[in-house]
């Protein structure tokens, strides 16, 4: 089928599915209109959905209820936070327990202790310290990468989203005056990001060493560190390629920079020891947020003893008034020590992998200008021709249509995945089954038999 027939068919499943959306959430819409105190009518831009923002009552085990009373297996996951599903026993339970003592002192708990020794456990570094939020932990990252070097650019690779800090709101989500493709401008995200913030940070294009390398040429001596996603996940699923983690491992390393992974995504759900541990590289500094509270907002930052010893002797004094929050540690404790135990983690794998194989299947049998990638408890679907290796391609190949009239047809028949334009991903959690698997798979087949015009 040509390109073009696909695209007047995804305008017509567009349509059609957008005349469902509306029929089935009318208390949304309701919602909606009546939030005129919560600016553009959500807590996060983020939450806006295109027809409507979605308003949800209630979550149990892998399923969510909006305040319609419609029922979906979550594959959004609160953007990959709902790794042990909603009310998990054990989660309630510890968070239940804890709240009877008290929530909130400012001062240490024993909880925070047992987190921070299991995390070492995980990923081998040997100290760490709690925030609330994946932005709170890579801005700490930033500071104690400046701290300890004494230089002041950093650099991150186009696309990827480390949080709504100033200094890496540059080249996310950008589509305007971004420059050459092997060496990107520094582009601000939004207004109210200072243009001398913005030339501190240096962008480069993702799996491309040869461009990271001729950047740190031009600035000898000058770059405090490298923060990167392991794997990118602001364009579906970006893998590293063979031998680029470990390139940036040795770049930094004979530069006198450091190295951040921030695995506020791939942490915990790629594995016990997230990206780190599965692809073997060793960074200075990792930040994880999102999975690690099992539905409570908590972030951690754990690096090596001389970086994070600028933390221990109050070089570097890294505050908050909630960081370590006693309810938050006694769900992370929870979530480490009881929720993510090895067989989980071979529960997940075994339906991630029905999953992905699933889905490839349909998107071959089909022909779908799309492929598929599936890592850890995470995975995507890519609508383009083309395999996409960093945010240029994502930019050049991404088929937004597509993306739309898949989502608006699997979420009207009770599969409720990311939305459709940020280019994320699906979250399998622990209570997950192969039945919720199947249903995903089922209104997958819906969509590919609509825009190959096989039916509706």
């Amino acid at each position: 089928m040509v390109a073009g027939t696909h695209l007047a068919l995804a305008d017509r499943i567009i349509d059609r599915e957008r005349a469902l959306f509306h029929e089935r959430m009318g208390r949304s819409a309701e919602m909606t209109r009546a939030a005129g105190a919560l600016a553009g009518g959500v807590s996060s831009s983020w939450q806006i959905t295109d027809p409507h923002p979605i308003w949800i009552d209630r979550g149990e085990g892998s399923k969510v209820f909006d305040v319609d009373g419609n029922e979906y297996v979550d594959y959004h996951g609160g953007y990959g936070a709902m790794l042990a599903g909603h009310a998990h026993p054990a989660i309630v339970r510890a968070v239940s327990d804890r709240v009877r003592k008290g929530t909130h002192f400012a001062q240490p708990v024993e909880d925070a202790m047992v987190v921070a020794e299991e995390l070492r456990r995980r990923y081998g570094m040997p100290l760490w310290r709690f925030g609330n939020s994946g932005t709170e932990c890579t801005m700490d990252a930033v500071h104690l990468m400046r701290a300890y070097t004494g230089r002041d650019l950093i650099l991150k690779f186009e696309g990827a989203y480390h949080g709504h800090h100033d200094s890496v709101q540059v080249s996310t989500w950008v589509v305007e005056g971004l420059g050459s493709a092997r060496r990107p401008k520094s582009v601000a995200y939004s207004p109210g990001i200072p243009q001398a913030i913005v030339d501190l940070t240096l962008i480069a294009p993702f799996n491309d060493l040869e461009a990271v390398e001729a950047i740190f040429a031009e600035h000898p001596g000058q770059i405090a560190g490298i923060i990167l996603e392991p794997v990118l996940m602001n364009c579906g699923i970006l893998t590293p390629e063979p031998g680029f983690l470990e390139g940036l491992r040795r770049i930094t390393t004979d530069s006198g920079a450091l190295l951040t992974f921030d695995e506020v995504k791939t942490g915990l759900t790629l594995g016990r020891g997230g990206a780190t541990r599965r692809f073997g590289v060793t960074p200075d500094l990792v930040c994880l947020a999102k999975a690690v509270g099992g539905g409570l907002p908590v972030s951690a930052i754990g690096g090596s003893e001389e970086v994070m010893g600028l933390i221990s002797k109050g070089v570097y004094e890294q505050v908050g008034t909630f960081n370590g929050n006693p309810l938050g540690m006694a769900a992370t404790r929870a979530m480490l020590t009881e929720v993510l135990v090895d067989d989980v983690y071979d529960h997940l794998e075994a339906i991630e992998r029905r999953m992905g194989d699933g889905a490839r299947r349909i998107v071959e049998e089909y022909s779908l200008p799309a492929y598929v990638v599936d890592l850890g408890a995470k995975g995507c679907i890519t609508y383009s021709e083309r395999r996409i290796r960093n945010y240029r391609d994502f930019l050049e190949s991404f088929n937004e249509k597509h993306s739309l009239a898949s989502w608006l047809i699997q979420f009207n028949r009770g599969v409720f995945l990311p939305p459709f334009a940020k280019g994320e991903q699906w979250l399998m959690s622990v209570q997950h089954t192969e039945a919720d698997i199947d249903r995903y798979l089922d209104t997958l087949e819906v969509f590919a038999k609509a825009i190959t015009g096989r039916t509706g």
